[in-house]
């Protein structure tokens, strides 16, 4: 009896998101741990499976990092800002292209999805240009600008190749690479890929897979998560400091997304097995979510 409450407990969200483009970003857990990088794809075909259209963004620093370091090369960050030069960008395109996309697709397959890696030079998908020079003030109180190299900012979304996947029956994974206009690639934050994509197709839904339960009104207290808030809200929860450091870009993406047509944006803990499931399919959900 309890496993048909589950699924009667699941059948409005089912009906309501029938055909619904679901944009979910792979971030943190998720992508490191090999149970959680396996349970994630499956939970991702169950949505392809009750009839939603999954499509999925991944990021991957934290491997990106750890590929320079073998190379011999030092990571450089500003303001959390990978500095990337020519060198960086190669081992960049080969983690994300090369290693981390194939991953999720090969995993997509394995729980009977079916996965098709991109880039977001694949048809122009991302057109971006280069960020301009970063103001950084040292301790001193000195400002300097600096240049980040081949970081890029998001100038249009062409969509139609997601289009012709989605409606194939396809789930796209999309690594956060973008094509300036002389060809040349950028470095794009994912979050914000993710944030973007979501708005231009449509989607119902942007989930942000991180390593926290969503926004806390203390750090250091898992049961002061924030469970709903509307942007209104959630502005004077930055305001006051309480969404700040890495959970700010998260947020500011996610309200981004909201304002330019995505119904819901979700922050929710990767940690969690089945995690997306729990979001999508239960009252309550798991982490936070931010409205209109």
């Amino acid at each position: 009896m309890e496993t048909v409450n589950i699924l009667v407990e699941a059948l409005p969200y089912i009906k309501k998101f029938h055909k619904k483009k679901i944009m979910i970003k792979y971030g943190g857990h998720a992508m490191i741990d090999s149970q959680a990088k396996s349970s994630t794809a499956r939970d991702t075909v169950l949505l392809k499976y009750v009839g939603m259209q999954p499509i999925v963004a991944h990021g991957g620093g934290p491997e990106i990092s750890r590929s320079m370091n073998k190379l011999g090369k030092e990571p450089q960050f500003i303001e959390g800002l990978r500095v990337t030069d020519l060198e960086t960008m190669d081992i960049v395109k080969m983690v994300l292209v090369g290693k981390i996309n194939t991953e999720i697709v090969a995993n997509i397959g394995l729980h009977g999805g079916k996965g098709v890696g991109i880039s977001g030079k694949d048809n122009q998908l991302l057109m971006a240009s280069k960020k301009g020079p970063h103001r950084v003030v040292d301790p001193n109180g000195d400002e300097r600008m600096v240049d980040l190299g081949l970081v890029g900012e998001i100038d249009s979304v062409n969509t139609e190749i997601i289009d012709v996947l989605t409606s194939n029956d396809f789930i796209p994974i999309i690594s956060p690479i973008g094509v300036d206009e002389i060809g040349d690639t950028l470095n794009l934050n994912a979050d914000t890929v993710a944030g973007d994509i979501a708005s231009h197709v449509g989607a119902e839904k942007l989930i942000i897979l991180t390593d926290v339960p969503g926004i806390l009104e203390d750090p250091d207290d898992p049961e002061s998560l924030v469970r709903k808030v509307n942007i209104d809200e959630t502005l004077e929860l930055i305001d006051q400091g309480i969404v700040k450091d890495g959970m700010l870009p998260k947020v500011l993406t996610c309200m981004e997304a909201v304002k330019n047509g995505v119904s819901s944006a979700h922050i929710i803990d990767g940690r969690i097995t089945h995690s997306v499931l729990l979001e999508i399919f239960t009252k309550s959900g798991i982490g936070t979510m931010i409205t209109k």
